[in-house]
């Protein structure tokens, strides 16, 4: 079983940041993520997209904000548990939480604080006869680890970001990579696409458009596809293949959160904002997008505001007895787990004093 102090449903840029105002509480945070790397939305669904509204930042790549922030919180060293679902959640004597993954690897904490988005991400599944019957034995939904697909045939249906980027990067390890899209334009940034054509061109990337998968092929595992090629007159296309990655998106979801006992309203968890962003059940928050309260604003910025909040009143909870002054990190400086520390400028210090 794994413990911690603060267990964090999500690991996107909120639940990141929860880690670093925890870390500067002296508190151990673990994540648990349904996506196979941290980043939530921010890694999986458009990494190359400018975000204008975070402070300091007069434009940021929603993937460099997560490799920041991934920078940031590294001499807290939290744990991760990635590419696995909250499943249950089990309150013990002593107060402390017991959740569950969908893999059944334990994690136990004093406190829970759901920081996950929109919910967690279900893959947008083609409408395919049989596609269940390949699940795992030849089709995947997401790419968790690259080295699975090393010297083997893969097909990657798509026409976004995650299509293209995994296009390209399995283009290097796999023996054969063919992307299909339904059209001959693509909604990926425009460097990926220009990237794609590049390796078409060298032969690395075998490319079918404007196109789709039909029909699944095989006996116990998934020998190939047809790929019925749109054009006039149509043409239908054999494929032998190794593995079969759909990446048509996600679809946000409560997931088994929405049976935890929680009070939901519109999809979303309700929490009291005028103190900690707790829910109906002590010892839980909810924090960033998975939230709802009255003047509620879906924003990043908004998540951070959230988090810190959460951390001051997870600090308390768990040491009812400790009274916390609350110290300036430019005073303070910030000292990691690791032992590493980022000193004040003495001046700064000595100013303020």
């Amino acid at each position: 079983m794994i413990k911690t102090d603060i267990l964090i449903i999500g690991a996107g840029p909120t639940g990141l940041f929860a880690v670093f105002e925890a870390g500067l509480l002296q508190l151990k945070c673990h994540l648990i993520d349904a996506l196979p790397q941290a980043g939530g939305q921010l890694a999986e669904l458009y990494p190359k997209k400018p975000i204008y509204d975070i402070p300091g930042f007069p434009e940021v790549m929603a993937g460099a904000l997560v490799d920041n922030l991934m920078e940031q919180i590294k001499p807290f060293q939290p744990g991760f548990t990635l590419g696995q679902r909250a499943e249950n959640i089990e309150k013990l004597e002593d107060g402390t939480f017991v959740v569950t993954t969908n893999e059944g690897v334990q994690h136990c904490a004093p406190i829970v604080a759901i920081a996950g988005g929109l919910g967690s991400f279900e893959p947008r599944k083609p409408q395919l006869d049989t596609l269940e019957q390949y699940e795992n034995k030849g089709v995947s939904y997401m790419v968790k680890d690259p080295e699975m697909y090393r010297d083997k045939r893969v097909l990657i249906a798509g026409g976004g970001d995650s299509a293209l980027d995994w296009s390209i990067f399995l283009a290097d390890i796999a023996r054969e990579v063919t992307l299909v899209h339904r059209r001959n334009e693509f909604r990926g940034a425009l460097d990926s696409v220009e990237k794609v054509q590049e390796l078409k061109n060298l032969g690395k990337i075998r490319l079918i458009t404007p196109a789709e998968v039909v029909q699944l092929q095989g006996k116990d595992t998934l020998e190939g596809v047809l790929v019925r090629r749109n054009s006039d007159p149509q043409e239908d296309i054999r494929v032998e293949l190794d593995a079969f990655i759909p990446l048509f998106g996600l679809s946000p979801k409560l997931g088994p959160i929405a049976n935890w006992g929680l009070e939901i309203e519109k999809n979303a968890i309700k929490v009291d904002n005028t103190l900690d962003y707790q829910t109906n059940i002590p010892g839980i928050y909810a924090i960033g997008d998975v939230n709802t309260y009255p003047g509620k604003l879906k924003l990043i910025l908004c998540g951070f505001h959230e988090a810190t909040l959460m951390c001051q009143s997870a600090y308390q909870r768990i040491h009812p007895n400790k009274r916390y002054v609350m110290k300036y990190t430019t005073v303070g400086g910030v000292t990691g787990f690791d032992g590493s520390k980022k000193e004040a400028p003495k001046a700064v210090v000595k100013a303020i004093d």
